[in-house]
């Protein structure tokens, strides 16, 4: 399988660009042969994988700031579909990523190659939507210059890259779910998954040590989108917080942060801040909650998987669980739903085991190296129903 995997950003550095790492060694593991046209590249890939940077030359990058993101992302676009031209007959299967993608697509489709772009988080539209409404519901300012405060221009091209794309690659069914709300058809719709590092994220060797109470964690960053209000209200619903700890590790919105001031400053909440020692919170915890509006698959909850923590999750957090088998699930913003089942672990510390075990029976299924086959099953079914579509057309 010979890929041309394009990358608008600096891979292997923060967020989306370790997400895009981590799918690429997946990919490589997996057997494909990766061929990655990235802005820049903070880290290099295992053997095997070409490295081709579209806006830096050695240790010269293209800043950013300079130019604005989204002419950087147009320029990464031009060039990729330029190079695209050049490897007719030698690529099979093109992976674009969003705002650095339309004229590559458009190249692609011209020389008939199948085409995959990445949807880390849900349609845009419905982001901007939710995530303002609950904005609006608190009484938070969202900064202008937020991912998801609404951008004309931004949604404009992201809806023009989603129709020119054979696939879109939806890493949870709630993201595949707004997709076809919005009447996009089930056949460009394809679901494969994000993973995590199990060399770093590793369940504890004994028991949790600390207090008889129950360890809550929340990781991310802490804005409306992530639902920690809902969280925090649900924690101290729950005769939890009489005997257990909150810990908040992530950065604050500063009008998000003021807005929930009165419940973060209860003495059963710790207000972390930004963390470099997550792996070991995780191990240290008993659950991790992430009650998100709106994501796309969040990577937290597969870290936290695999350090032990059990999962206590909206519907669009986008983990891979099953409720009540290895994870409890809420629909989004019900908090007495999600208070109970706080009380549930905290009350029945047998049935928190039982959730544990399981989850961490089947941790191997939700790695990066699991996931890097899925993903190439995926291409190989997008080129198959490239080659179905174009004998109809023949036909």
């Amino acid at each position: 399988m010979r890929v041309l995997y394009s990358f608008p950003h600096k891979i292997g550095a923060g967020r989306i660009c370790y997400t895009a790492w981590n799918q690429v060694d997946g990919l490589a593991s997996a057997g494909a042969a990766v061929e990655v046209h990235a802005a820049s590249f903070q880290k290099g890939f295992r053997a095997g994988v070409a490295i081709k940077p579209t806006l830096a030359r050695g240790r010269l990058r293209i800043p950013y700031k300079l130019v604005g993101s989204n002419r950087a992302f147009a320029m990464h676009d031009r060039i990729v579909a330029r190079r695209l031209e050049k490897l007719a007959g030698q690529i099979d299967i093109v992976h674009t990523w969003p705002m650095g993608a339309l004229e590559t697509l458009k190249t692609a489709n011209r020389l008939g190659i199948p085409t995959v772009l990445e949807r880390p988080n849900a349609h845009t539209r419905f982001a901007y939507e939710v995530v303002q409404q609950e904005c609006e519901r608190l009484g938070v300012a969202l900064p202008a210059d937020h991912e998801h405060a609404y951008k004309e221009d931004v949604l404009m091209k992201e809806e023009a890259e989603f129709r020119l794309a054979t696939r879109l690659l939806c890493p949870s069914d709630f993201v595949a779910r707004t997709f076809a709300d919005l009447g996009f058809p089930a056949a460009q719709l394809a679901r494969h998954q994000y993973g995590y590092d199990d060399s770093v994220y590793t369940p504890p060797s004994g028991p949790r040590k600390g207090g008889a109470g129950l360890a809550m964690l929340f990781v991310g960053v802490c804005a409306v989108r992530k639902g920690l209000h809902f969280a925090l209200e649900a924690w101290l619903e729950s005769p939890a917080s009489k005997t257990g700890t909150f810990s908040i590790a992530g950065a604050f919105l500063p009008d998000y942060q003021e807005k929930l001031a009165p419940m973060l400053a209860h003495s059963s909440v710790r207000v972390l801040g930004h963390r470099n020692d997550i792996p070991q919170l995780m191990r240290e915890s008993d659950a991790l909650v992430l009650p998100s509006i709106e994501e796309g698959s969040a990577l937290v909850t597969s870290e936290a998987r695999g350090s032990g923590c059990v999962l206590l999750v909206s519907e669009a957090a986008g983990a891979i669980c099953k409720h009540m088998e290895n994870a409890l699930v809420h629909r989004v913003g019900d908090v007495k739903t999600l208070s109970d089942q706080i009380t549930k672990l905290h009350e029945d510390r047998a049935f928190l085991d039982k959730l544990r075990a399981a989850s961490l029976r089947t941790i191997n299924e939700i790695t990066w190296t699991a996931a890097g086959k899925i993903l190439l099953d995926v291409y190989r079914d997008t080129i198959e129903m490239k080659k179905r579509e174009a004998r109809r057309i023949a036909v």
